[in-house]
């Protein structure tokens, strides 16, 4: 199987965009052909959610359906009702037992880029539904956009732009583990004011720049550099793998692709923060054995302090002259000094 570095390199999952440059905000959704055993772990200070509490391992459902990642704080929270609907019409389509329900679980996490002051342009309903649904009808294996795409058009960090992110790896034994992430910090994701990024001890080639990290960190590089104290962040996304897992399992996983956000992102987890990251077990290959478990929560951590570079070495301008600059646009290429 072809390695694209992304989440679909993990067989039975389709990703979808639906992104509005004018609002600048978007939505992802993340498409499962088969139900697949989830939990989560949410340390963010302020989390916007939906569907996270049926996660918990002591909680009856035990499959889900679809991911959701958006924008819009709460308001986009409407999202989940698009890919729920679009999920609907194809369980429509399908021949079931005669008296059967069929209810689509979508869990979905929420980051924050409305515009400050919290103005919004659109009408009594927010266009989050809609967007769901398209993003929805979009998704699809293989490759997908990063950076300025979906859930991370409307992304910064406190420096630079931020945006969506994703990395894969496979273990010794031979498990797939994959990451999605939209980037949206309080923190940064890269050193001071240099180019180098948090994640770099991670890198597998130049897949962010591949300018490692720089020869000294100087107390300048550790201060602060905070977004505006009014407004929240979030770093957003899920992990997976294609071991079958449990629902305690699941949640480890998660647990330990935050440990990947602390690794990508510094600082992390704050109070504005709604750092929420989904662990998944597509339940393709048997339970794997300690050691084996143990390698895939090692590649978890990885692979989001990877996505995480990546969401953010892949953004694109935004028009306007409040919009934070890329990259790019402050560093240029990978051979900056």
């Amino acid at each position: 199987m072809t390695c694209l570095n992304l989440l679909t390199d993990i067989p039975g999952i389709r990703v979808g965009h639906c992104q509005d440059l004018n609002l600048r905000t978007g939505v992802t959704a993340i498409l499962f052909d088969r139900p697949v055993i989830a939990s989560g772990s949410f340390p963010g200070g302020a989390p916007a959610l939906r569907e996270t509490a049926l996660l918990e391992p002591e909680n009856m459902v035990e499959h889900i359906h679809a991911v959701v990642l958006s924008g819009g704080s709460t308001y986009g929270l409407d999202a989940t009702t698009g890919v729920q609907a679009w999920l609907r019409e194809q369980f429509d389509n399908t021949p079931l037992p005669q008296g059967t329900i069929r209810v689509p679980i979508v869990v979905q996490a929420s980051l924050y880029d409305l515009p400050q002051g919290g103005q919004t342009t659109w009408g009594r309903y927010s266009p989050y539904a809609e967007m769901g649904h398209q993003a929805a009808t979009s998704a699809r294996d293989g490759a997908f956009a990063l950076g300025t795409a979906g859930a991370g058009t409307g992304a910064t960090t406190a420096t630079l732009r931020g945006g969506l992110g994703s990395a894969s790896a496979i273990t010794p034994a031979g498990h797939r583990v994959a990451a999605l992430v939209a980037v949206n910090a309080v923190g940064t994701a890269t050193i001071g004011d240099g180019p180098h990024f948090w994640g770099a001890p991670f890198e597998q080639g130049d897949e962010f720049g591949g300018l490692g990290m720089p020869a000294h960190l100087e107390a300048e590089d550790l201060r602060l550099r905070s977004k505006w104290a009014s407004v929240t962040g979030t770093t957003i996304g899920l992990i997976v793998t294609d071991a079958t897992l449990t629902k305690t399992q699941a949640r480890r996983l998660a647990m330990l692709a935050q440990d990947g956000v602390a690794r990508g992102v510094f600082p992390a987890h704050l109070p504005l923060d709604g750092d929420a990251m989904i662990g998944v077990s597509t339940c393709d290959k048997p339970a794997p054995l300690r050691q084996d478990w143990t390698e895939i929560l090692h590649a978890a951590t990885q692979v989001t302090a990877r996505a995480i570079a990546r969401g953010v070495y892949e953004a694109s301008p935004l028009p306007g002259s409040a919009a934070l600059p890329t990259w790019h646009e402050r560093f240029g290429c990978k051979d900056t000094p």
